[in-house]
Order: structure tokens, then C-alpha cells, then sequence
């Protein structure tokens, strides 16, 4: 089956909603999981991990969530597909990096993935719009409930499932929400958020996860520890905290446009400025400024634009993506060429943003400053 006539159009992601999705761009559940007796994926050999893949892949293809799903063997796509599902946060970069011996299996809307051996011999996870992470490790726990009739997990009474990475151990599960902070990132007040977050045991990492920066001043903030409390429990420690985190940045958000207008608008202002005009821009630059303007619709400066606008072109302005359009190989050049050309053509309906700077006071005397 090819991958692109499965996956939801970037058109169709981008206007999915759920709680919270100015501020929470999506939510995910994710459980590690080894079979007993079998050796973890980095330890085992070829043959080993074909014969785990063989053992998993049709027990997860037969659950009936997992019903008309895309599955597939790592070693059968290509290099190019693999990047595509890593822009869509559907598999890790090392998975991607996977080869013989691993494999995919994901539901047609996308809500649920399955990696098999990727650094453990199962990585399920549940993904949801906005703040949904009850509703996200509702419908993993199925999954999981429903796999473990159906394969020997590694479990210890004293340690709880048994993982290739000690911090995974106990439960397995990962909470993680993606948030969007430019408001706390424009305030200057993101570090001490963030310090503040590390502090009560939570991770906040950037774009791609662990070991990349907040591209789009992007977000995400997961659980550390996995042994000694249950899911259900960490799932609401996260809700506390992502509550707490977004009432920071609704706060820093109206603190801006009433204290520091014209710092607002000229960001904003200049971000589209930039992306309406530009005839040549990175991935990079394009994230930061697209994620100017998401904050300009949030605040109500384009009248009539939705924000689908802007979600859409987060995913199509992407390496992979904007590669998959083209045939031939484009080099990077050739790329910040063609993404710039598709900016300014989604963005040429779209009028400058309509805020102006306030009415300024009335000219007093002149004071001699002399």
C-alpha cells in the first residue's frame, strides 16, 4: 500500500480541533513494551528481530482498532516516507532510522501508531488534538489491554514492565502535550517556566523531541519518571500542569497587547511581511514566522483567516514534504526556493494584519532634556 494514499491530507490535519488548540496543538499517550524471553531490539540480532516482528505484527494488525490499517515492514519504505511520518510526529527519528527486523502499523485516522522495534520490542502511542491526554490513554490502554491476551509481556511484580531504558520502567507510559508558547517566549518568560516545570519532575524538550530546539516556538512536556505511580495518576499530574502552563501563556499573551502593542504588531507584522514576500526561506525561518502569524490570528489581526492556514503550511513547508511534491532531488537551496514560492501563493489571499499602533497622547510641551 502506498503511505500517501493512506495518510490524512496536511488540508484535513490541519482543521482537526480539540480543547485547548490555541495553545495545545495535540496530546499523546505512549507505552513501551518487551516480550519475555526475547532480546531488547539494540541488543538482538537480524534474526532475532525479524522473528519479534513476525511474533507482534500480525497480533497488532488483528485488534479491531487497528482494523484497515497501514502496516509495513521499516526495511520496505523508503527513506523519503520515512522522514514524512517523522514530520508528522507519527515515529521517532530513530525509528526511521530503522531497518530489517522493524515495522509500522497505524490506524487510518491516525490516532494510533504502533512501532515495533524501535528501542523497545513494542512502542504504542495514541495521539489526539489539543488537550485530550484522558481521552488519548483511554484508547491506548485498550490496545494494550487487548495486545497483552495476545503476547508475553516482560514483567517483573517488583519492577513493573521491563524496558531498554531504566527511566521507562514501571508503567512504560509517556505523557507528552505539544504546546505553542510564543506569548511566554515574547514576555522573556519561558526559561523560568520551563525551570519551573523540570522542577516538579517533567521534561520539556523541543519540536522532535529530546535533543532539538522549540522550532516555532513549539513545545513539548512529558513525564520523567515511569516506576512508582500509575498511569492514571501521571496523566493527571500532566493535566494540572499543561492547566497551569496555559493559563501562563493566555496571561502573557493579553499582558503583551496591553502593555507592549507596537512590540506585538511589528513581530507579527514583519513575520508576514517576511513569508507574503520572501522568494527564498528555510525551514527554519519559516516555522518561527509562520508561528508569529498563528499568534496574529489567535489575537483576531487577520480578521477572516483561519488558522487551518497556517497548521497546514507547519507540515507542508517541512524537507520531506515539500521533497515529496517534486520529483526530482532538490538540494537545500532548490528547496527554500520552492517553500517560499508556496508561502507566498497560500498567503496571497491574505491581507497585512489589520492592528495599528495606538492613538498616541497629546503633544505636551517640549522638555528640555539638556
Amino acid at each position: 500500500m502506498d503511505i500517501h494514499k493512506f495518510l490524512t491530507p496536511p488540508a484535513v490535519m490541519a482543521r482537526r480541533k480539540g480543547p485547548h488548540d490555541r495553545i495545545v496543538l495535540s496530546s499523546r499517550v505512549r507505552l513501551a513494551r518487551n516480550i519475555r524471553d526475547a532480546a531488547f531490539p539494540g541488543w538482538a540480532k537480524k534474526p532475532e528481530r525479524v522473528r519479534v516482528l513476525e511474533l507482534i505484527q500480525p497480533a497488532v494488525e488483528s485488534l479491531p482498532e487497528m482494523q484497515n490499517s497501514f502496516s509495513e515492514a521499516m526495511d520496505r519504505l523508503p527513506a523519503l516516507d520515512k522522514q514524512i511520518l517523522v514530520e508528522r510526529h507519527l515515529i521517532s527519528r530513530e525509528h526511521a532510522a530503522k531497518a530489517a527486523g522493524s515495522g509500522l502499523v497505524l490506524t487510518q485516522d491516525e490516532s494510533l501508531c504502533v512501532m515495533i522495534n524501535e528501542e523497545d520490542h513494542l512502542r504504542m502511542q495514541s495521539l489526539r488534538p489539543g488537550l485530550q491526554l484522558r481521552q488519548a490513554w483511554t484508547a491506548l490502554n485498550q490496545v494494550d489491554s487487548a495486545l497483552e491476551k495476545k503476547l508475553d509481556y516482560a514483567f517483573s511484580s517488583d519492577l513493573g514492565y521491563l524496558t531498554a531504558c531504566p527511566t521507562n520502567l514501571g508503567t512504560g507510559i509517556r505523557v507528552s502535550a505539544m504546546l505553542h508558547l510564543p506569548g511566554l517566549v515574547l514576555a522573556e518568560q519561558i526559561n523560568p517556566i520551563v525551570q519551573s516545570v523540570n522542577k516538579l519532575g517533567l521534561a520539556v524538550r523541543g519540536l522532535f523531541g529530546e535533543g532539538t530546539e522549540a522550532l516555532g516556538n513549539v513545545f513539548q512536556v512529558s513525564n520523567q519518571m515511569t516506576l512508582g505511580e500509575s498511569e492514571s495518576a501521571i496523566v493527571e499530574r500532566l493535566e494540572k500542569v499543561l492547566a497551569q502552563i496555559i493559563d501562563h501563556e493566555e496571561n502573557a499573551r493579553a499582558s503583551l497587547v496591553e502593555k507592549k502593542p507596537k512590540v506585538v504588531y511589528n513581530h507579527i507584522g514583519r513575520a508576514y511581511g517576511t513569508l507574503a514576500n520572501a522568494h527564498s526561506i528555510t525551514s527554519k525561518e519559516t516555522m518561527n514566522l509562520l508561528s508569529l502569524m498563528r499568534l496574529g490570528i489567535d489575537l483576531g489581526l487577520f480578521p477572516g483567516v483561519d488558522r487551518a492556514i497556517v497548521d497546514e503550511l507547519f507540515v507542508l513547508t517541512q524537507p520531506a514534504h515539500l521533497q515529496k511534491q517534486h520529483s526530482e532531488k532538490l538540494s537545500a537551496e532548490e528547496r527554500d526556493f520552492l517553500r517560499s514560492d508556496m508561502v507566498r501563493d497560500r498567503l496571497s489571499t491574505v491581507s497585512r494584519p489589520t492592528a495599528a499602533p495606538p492613538t498616541p497622547p497629546p503633544a505636551g510641551p517640549e522638555v528640555d532634556k539638556t
